[in-house]
């Protein structure tokens, strides 16, 4: 098994952790609403398929 080079770990986790807000922050209002209506829209589409018989 290979060994993970820590630094590289460290910096990935930092860009991850900002990554997230960053985008969110650029944002309008209007499209992180229209972005959260489709994921809910897919969240209940989902929930029907594992229901249906």
């Amino acid at each position: 098994m290979t060994e993970k080079n820590k630094a590289a770990q460290e910096l990935g986790r930092l860009g991850g952790k900002k990554g997230g807000k960053a985008r969110a922050e650029k944002l309008s209002p209007e499209r992180r609403k229209e972005i959260a209506r489709e994921a809910a829209k897919k969240r209940w589409a989902k929930k029907r398929e594992e229901e249906a018989p």
